[in-house]
């Protein structure tokens, strides 16, 4: 397996983090789309591209896609949402090419998941009525279900025997980074500023999206 752009995605992802930091929108704007471009590209050179694993490269390509929407001067959420939203629900038929196997833990799971989503959606609806943004109310209530889905499926991998040992960690590392990241988004962007709000969306997005592509590659 070979990890040169992998690693060429490294300092990409530092410049980013540092250029949120720091407020440098223009280094922003080339770092950002550059590490989803080279995680994608890496994934692909290591036979990403083939078979279920195809799905893993759509969820990236709408991934890019929803990071240049949202980092536009004149932000456009609905199409980032959107786009994210495809990225969600091609990870979850990556990682469900089968029925996931009847199992305990995929049940206590999904409780845990219904639960947070749950409370999740509460405070973005008062959040959302308090801002007069009602009409975005169904829209968040639809992508909090479909991450909660995909993080779902990527935690489930430990059930699957194809899955079993460190690819089930990794990926499962990464769908909660992920789920985690746009967590911290919502948080920031409908119900209050978090302290490095955005720093930290930006760096669990990136360690989530490589922890969910490594964790393919490593599964049978």
């Amino acid at each position: 397996m070979s990890h040169t752009l992998l690693f060429l995605a490294l300092p990409a992802a530092l410049a980013d983090w540092y250029a949120v930091a720091r407020r440098q929108k223009r280094l922003e704007y080339l770092a950002k789309p550059a590490i989803m471009l080279l995680l994608t590209a890496w994934f692909v050179q290591n036979g990403g591209g083939q078979g279920w694993r195809a799905w893993f490269v759509l969820g990236a390509l709408f991934s890019l896609a929803g990071d240049v929407f949202l980092m536009l001067r004149r932000e456009r959420f609905l199409a980032g949402l959107t786009s994210f939203l495809l990225a969600h629900l091609a990870y979850i038929l990556g990682f469900n090419p089968s029925l996931p196997p009847l199992h305990p833990l995929t049940l206590l799971l999904a409780l845990i998941l219904a639960f947070f989503t749950f409370l999740m959606v509460r405070v973005l609806w008062r959040a959302l009525d308090r801002r007069g943004l009602s009409p975005l109310k169904i829209p968040v209530l639809i992508y909090a279900l479909v991450l909660g889905l995909m993080c779902l499926s990527a935690l489930a991998t430990h059930t699957r025997p194809e899955w079993q040992g460190s690819p089930a960690w990794v990926a499962s590392l990464g769908g909660l980074l992920f789920t985690l990241s746009d967590s911290l988004l919502a948080t920031n962007k409908f119900v209050r500023r978090l302290p490095a709000g955005r720093f930290f969306t930006h760096l669990t997005y990136h360690l989530g999206q490589a922890g969910i592509l490594l964790g393919v590659l490593l599964a049978a």
